[in-house]
């Protein structure tokens, strides 16, 4: 008998499959183990850095309170974009490890609002299935 299970590489977008309307609700959230650049009005959103502070403070000096404080992994200088910290595991650090739900989807950033419909390495496709093991 032939497995149903499909296996996904999330670093392999050629094994995504095409998302439609209700896939994420039984999804265990495979897209959430992808590096999550935000900009600094997401930052404002989720509560990491202040609206007076994004307001009054240059971008890389944030990056720098917020790396010390190992919120995010990296700060691209060019483009304003701050890469969020993942877990150990790879797991972004705002996803429940149990239930695998975002613990701030109501403030989520919009990368993954915009996920995977336009926001994505193959806009319209999903990294939706079982993972591939040794990831």
């Amino acid at each position: 008998m032939r497995s149903s299970i499909r296996i996904v590489d999330v670093d392999s977008p050629g094994t995504w499959t095409r998302w439609r309307a209700g896939l994420c609700d039984s999804c265990q959230a495979n897209c959430c183990t992808m590096p999550l650049e935000v900009r600094l009005p997401d930052l404002v959103r989720l509560g990491l850095v202040d609206a007076f502070e994004a307001e009054h403070e240059e971008a890389g000096r944030i990056a720098r309170r917020l790396q010390k404080a190992r919120l995010i992994d990296h700060f691209n200088h060019k483009h304003a974009i701050f890469t969020i910290a993942r877990r150990a595991g790879g797991d972004c650090h705002f996803l429940d490890a149990a239930t695998r739900r975002c613990t701030v989807y109501d403030q989520r950033p919009d990368t993954c609002r915009l996920h995977p419909q336009t926001k994505s390495p193959r806009p319209g496709w999903c990294a939706y299935g079982a993972k591939a093991l040794g990831r």
